[in-house]
């Protein structure tokens, strides 16, 4: 089957083995609405399609998902391009996020990544310098989760090979992250 019709059945598949993700997503929501009540901020970052859906993330917090309530501090590192081309010319590509993460990141911060292969350099960088510096970590990944996996406090892991059904899912999934963070902070009814 090709096209629509096997896109469709496809996906679907991938769907229905997010289910099995319900606690990990659970806990991923417990530790950002605690950032988020404590005051502090999340950092976001991925590359290529995950850094468009980290600017995804980062706007749902900042600007607003289904409810109306206050700005939420949340920041994509993947968004200034000035930054990451200066860390890349000036130091190396794998450091883009680690030097934002260090320049940016406090303890009690929350650092949020993006890779369907769990193994992007510079996202590992990043999730070692949120590591040194006391900043939890949340890591959306596909496959097996890769070297990602044991790096981040809670992984959320889409068991899925091709890149295109592990992204479709994780914007799935950030929705859901999304829905409870506005429950955890404003309540079921808003």
């Amino acid at each position: 089957m090709s096209g629509l019709a096997g896109s469709l059945e496809e996906a679907i598949g991938v769907f229905r083995t997010l289910e099995g993700l319900a606690g990990s997503l659970e806990e991923a929501a417990a530790m950002a609405v605690a950032t988020l009540r404590a005051g502090r901020k999340i950092l976001v970052c991925g590359n290529g399609g995950s850094a468009c859906e980290a600017q995804h993330l980062a706007g749902e917090l900042v600007g607003r998902y289904k409810q109306d309530r206050r700005a939420l501090a949340a920041i994509a590192l993947n968004a200034d391009g000035a930054t990451m081309s200066c860390i890349g010319n000036d130091y190396r590509f794998e450091e883009v996020f680690s030097r934002q993460v260090e320049a940016l990141g406090q303890a009690g911060d929350l650092l949020i990544v993006f890779t369907t292969s769990g193994e992007s350099a510079n996202v590992l960088e990043a999730l070692r310098a949120a590591r040194r510096l006391g900043v939890q970590s949340i890591a959306f990944l596909g496959r097996d989760g890769g070297a990602a996996r044991p790096l981040a406090d809670v992984a959320v892991v889409v068991p899925y090979s091709q890149t295109n059904r592990v992204q479709e899912a994780h914007q799935f999934l950030l929705h859901c992250l999304m829905d409870e963070i506005e429950a955890g902070l404003l309540g079921r009814d808003g």
